[in-house]
């Protein structure tokens, strides 16, 4: 019993002292998704450009892999690969504008593609309770992914920055949620 209480003890004293760590990170996400809503262009370019820098990398080990296949035969289509991915990833790192761009077409296509099939199975599931809530997401998945095709390129220039920042705040606040409930169930079990 007596390394029960020290296991609830320990965990108490664990759990208070990193809530507050995820609370402040929780307030700094939030923060950075004010910023990228203020300036949705920045916030979009930020992302062509990360993810230009991580297809380098990511293109730079498939090629590497491509050699250590056992014979070049093998490995070729992953070689090539590897180039096309370096190639992408430089493109969105000098010119980040065409990959902002190109981000926002394939967001486009697949809210397309998930808003339908979203739809499909909400239809498929329709005497139970919540299809008409997945279907209102599939509905308004299409309603925004026919946006941004139809005014694309120009959507563009505001759509991923835009989306990001929403998904920092709203992701920001669960953590702080998260850090305050952790801190109040610590509170209440010690």
């Amino acid at each position: 019993m007596s390394d029960l209480k020290e296991a609830v003890s320990g965990w108490v004293q664990s759990a208070t002292k990193n809530a507050g760590w995820i609370t402040a990170l929780g307030v700094l996400t939030v923060l950075a998704g004010f910023v990228a809503v203020g300036s949705p262009l920045a916030a979009g370019l930020g992302v062509s450009v990360v993810l230009g820098f991580a297809m380098v990398i990511g293109g730079g080990a498939r090629i590497v892999g491509a050699f250590s296949a056992g014979s070049f035969g093998q490995g070729a289509l992953a070689f090539l690969g590897g180039i096309l991915a370096m190639v992408a990833g430089v493109i969105g790192v000098a010119r980040p504008g065409i990959g902002l761009e190109t981000l926002t077409l394939l967001l486009g296509a697949y809210l397309l593609v998930d808003g339908v099939s979203g739809a499909v199975l909400a239809l498929h599931v329709r005497p139970q309770k919540g299809w008409g809530w997945m279907l209102f997401s599939a509905a308004l998945s299409v309603v925004l992914g026919f946006m941004l095709l139809r005014d694309w390129p120009l959507f563009g220039l505001w759509a991923v920055g835009t989306l990001v920042g929403i998904n920092l705040i709203i992701s920001g606040a669960s953590m702080v949620s998260m850090g305050s409930t952790v801190r109040g169930l610590a509170k209440r079990v010690a």
